[in-house]
C-alpha cells in the first residue's frame, strides 16, 4: 500500500486539485438529495443515512470513495444557512473567499501556540487583532492603554475570558447582568468559581438602567467589586441594551463593563447602523463574532480589551515553546495570546475577508441583512393572520400566527423541521412562544420571505 500525499509541501496542489473536485461534486450531489433548508424525516431518517454511508467506522481495509461518500451524506443531511428558509440561528452562510482561505489554513495547519509553528500566521494575527480592537475603541477618549484582541472559537470563551481578565484585575468579582444575558455569562460564572450572578430585570428584553443603579447601589464589597455584562444583540430578539446609559452607571459606581456583542458587534461594519452601538468603546472588554454578522466560517471569535495590560495574567510558561531566552532573543511569545495551547489560525480567513470586501463591503452585507428583517416586519404587520413581536433591532424578527397557542406555535416549528421544508428558531417572551426568524443570507429575496409566511400559515394546525 502506498502511502497517502500530504496535503502541503511540494506535492500537495496536485494531490488536492482531484480532491476537491471530489468534494465540489459529493458537496452539490448531496444539496440536490436534501433538495431543500434541511433533510425531511427527522432524527432518525439523518441518524440511518448516515450510517448507511459510513458503514464500518474502523474498517480493515480503507475505501477509494470515501471521501465523496461521507461529503455527499453530510451536505445531504446538513442544515444549509445559504437557503433563505434556514433561518433560526445566528448561523451565517460563510463567504467563499473565506473558505478558500480556511482551506489554506487546514493545509499550512500553522499552530499558534508557539512561533516556530506559525511565523506568518503569528504576525498576522497580531496585526488584524489590533485593527480590530482599535476599530471597537476608535471612540474612547483618551484610553488608558493600547487596546488588543484575542481570537476565541466564539462568543462564551470570549465572555469566559472577559470574567476571567475582571477577576484578576479586581482581585475577585461578582457579575451583574441582565435577566436577557447570554447563558454563557452564568455558565462563565460558576466555571470561575465566582459568586452566584445578580440578575437585573429586563422587562422590555433590555436591561433596565433604574434597576440596575439600584442593584450597584445596594450591593455589598468594596468599590470595583462589581463587574457589569451588557449585551448588544440578544440571542432571543436581536435587541440592544442602552449601553451609553450603563456605562455611565458603571463610572458612577466603579464597576467594570463587559458588553457582549458576539451578534450586534458587527453593526460596526456598517455606516448606517454604527451609532446603534453607542457607548461600546467605553466597555473593558467586548465580545465579537464575526461567524455571525462577519460571514466567516465557524469559528471566528473575538475579545477586545480596552487595556492590553488585563491580558498580562495569561502570560504562562512551557520551556519547549516559550524559552525565556527565546522570548529575550525576540521571538514572540503566543502562549499568553489563549488559554488554548494548540490553535488554528482562524484569524486568515477574518484578514482575507477584510481585505477582499473592505468596511464598504461588509457594511453592505449588514444593511442587507438589516432590510431583509424590516421587510419580512413589514409582510408580517400587513397580515392579520400573523402577530408581529416588534419591529426588528438588527436582524431578528419574531412572530406569530394569530391566535395561535404556544403549543401550535412549537408545533408548527417541528412540522416545518421534520418535513425539511424550513428551519424556523423559537423564543418565550412576555409569557408567550415566538417563531425566531434571523436574517443572515443577503441574497435572501422578497419571494422567499412570503414564502416563509405561507408555510408557517399553511402548517399550523388550528
Amino acid at each position: 500500500m502506498s502511502t497517502p500525499p500530504l496535503a502541503s509541501g511540494p506535492e500537495g496542489p496536485g494531490a488536492l486539485r482531484p480532491l476537491l473536485d471530489t468534494v465540489l461534486d459529493a458537496l452539490r450531489e448531496g444539496a440536490a438529495a436534501r433538495g431543500g433548508p434541511l433533510p425531511a424525516g427527522g432524527p432518525e431518517a439523518v441518524a440511518r443515512h448516515v450510517r448507511d454511508a459510513v458503514g464500518e467506522v474502523l474498517p480493515r481495509e480503507g475505501r477509494d470513495d470515501a471521501l465523496r461518500v461521507l461529503v455527499r451524506a453530510l451536505a445531504a443531511g446538513s442544515a444549509d444557512p445559504a437557503d433563505p428558509l434556514c433561518a433560526a440561528h445566528l448561523h451565517c452562510p460563510p463567504l467563499a473567499v473565506a473558505a478558500a482561505a480556511d482551506l489554506a489554513a487546514a493545509v499550512l495547519n500553522p499552530s499558534l501556540d508557539s512561533w516556530d509553528q506559525a511565523p506568518s500566521a503569528s504576525a498576522l494575527e497580531a496585526l488584524v487583532t489590533a485593527a480590530l480592537a482599535a476599530e471597537v475603541y476608535a471612540g474612547a477618549e483618551e484610553p488608558p492603554g493600547r487596546a488588543d484582541a484575542l481570537v476565541t472559537t466564539g462568543g462564551t470563551e470570549s465572555n469566559q475570558l472577559a470574567l476571567l481578565l475582571a477577576r484578576e484585575a479586581r482581585g475577585g468579582v461578582r457579575l451583574v447582568c441582565g435577566a436577557n444575558a447570554h447563558h454563557s455569562l452564568h455558565r462563565a460564572a460558576w466555571l470561575l468559581g465566582l459568586p452566584e450572578p445578580v440578575v437585573v430585570p429586563a422587562p422590555a428584553g433590555t436591561m433596565d438602567p433604574a434597576a440596575l443603579d439600584e442593584a450597584l447601589t445596594e450591593l455589598p464589597g468594596p468599590r470595583g467589586s462589581l463587574l457589569v455584562a451588557a449585551t448588544a444583540g440578544t440571542t432571543d430578539a436581536g435587541l440592544l441594551d442602552p449601553l451609553a446609559d450603563i456605562a455611565d452607571l458603571c463610572a458612577a459606581h466603579g464597576a467594570r463593563l463587559h458588553i457582549d456583542a458576539a451578534y450586534g458587534g458587527g453593526l460596526l461594519l456598517s455606516d448606517r447602523h454604527r451609532a446603534r452601538l453607542d457607548g461600546l468603546h467605553r466597555a473593558d472588554t467586548v465580545t465579537l463574532d464575526l461567524h455571525k454578522l462577519g460571514w466567516q466560517p465557524v469559528a471566528a471569535g473575538l475579545l477586545a480589551v480596552r487595556n492590553a495590560s488585563d491580558l498580562a495574567v495569561l502570560q504562562h510558561s512551557a520551556d519547549y515553546l516559550n524559552a525565556d531566552d527565546d522570548t529575550e532573543a525576540g521571538l514572540p511569545d503566543l502562549l499568553g495570546r489563549s488559554l488554548r495551547t494548540t490553535r488554528r489560525p482562524d484569524i486568515l480567513k477574518i484578514a482575507v475577508t477584510l481585505a477582499t470586501l473592505g468596511r464598504a463591503g461588509l457594511g453592505a452585507l449588514v444593511d442587507q441583512v438589516c432590510a431583509h428583517a424590516a421587510e419580512l416586519a413589514d409582510l408580517i404587520a400587513a397580515d392579520p393572520g400573523f402577530e408581529l413581536y416588534d419591529r426588528p433591532v438588527i436582524s431578528t424578527v419574531l412572530f406569530r400566527p394569530t391566535g395561535a397557542s404556544d403549543a401550535a406555535v412549537a408545533a408548527v416549528r417541528r412540522t416545518l423541521l421534520h418535513e425539511g421544508r424550513a428551519v424556523l428558531g423559537r423564543a418565550a417572551l412576555d409569557g408567550r412562544l415566538w417563531l425566531k426568524v434571523t436574517l443572515l443570507n443577503p441574497h435572501t429575496r422578497p419571494g422567499d420571505l412570503a414564502n416563509l409566511l405561507k408555510l408557517v400559515e399553511g402548517h399550523t394546525p388550528r
